[in-house]
């Protein structure tokens, strides 16, 4: 995140990367341990490939690493239903939200780069 150039993919991947750390510290208080590390790896991962990204060595690698980023948004996905309609986990619907609409970025970025 650098303080020159705002970049919204990176300042909302690095949101929801801190977000994610936050509810799985909570579901392994709750002994949640399974669910807690699959969402932590798939939730960070995301913003992990969109950084790496960002220093590709070339389009086809930029892209690449955008569709890494958007296999793990499915993945994360998949978890945040299981513990939404879960009876004995709790859920944050903002996760959520914030990853539909980095998914959205994620998905526009892979189809304009494609494009040029």
């Amino acid at each position: 995140m650098e303080k020159n150039r705002p970049n919204l993919i990176l300042d909302k991947t690095i949101k929801f990367s801190l977000d994610i750390i936050r509810y799985c510290e909570i579901l392994e208080s709750e002994r949640k341990y399974v669910i807690a590390r699959q969402l932590l790896k798939s939730g960070t991962s995301i913003g992990a490939n969109t950084f790496e990204a960002q220093n590709a060595e070339s389009k086809n690698d930029f892209i690449h690493k955008l569709k890494i980023a958007a296999k793990e948004i499915e993945e994360i996905k998949y978890w945040l239903t299981l513990c939404e309609f879960s009876e004995s986990y709790p859920f944050d619907d903002s996760l959520k939200n914030q990853i539909n609409e980095i998914g959205l970025i994620i998905y526009k970025i892979i189809s304009s780069s494609k494009k040029s």
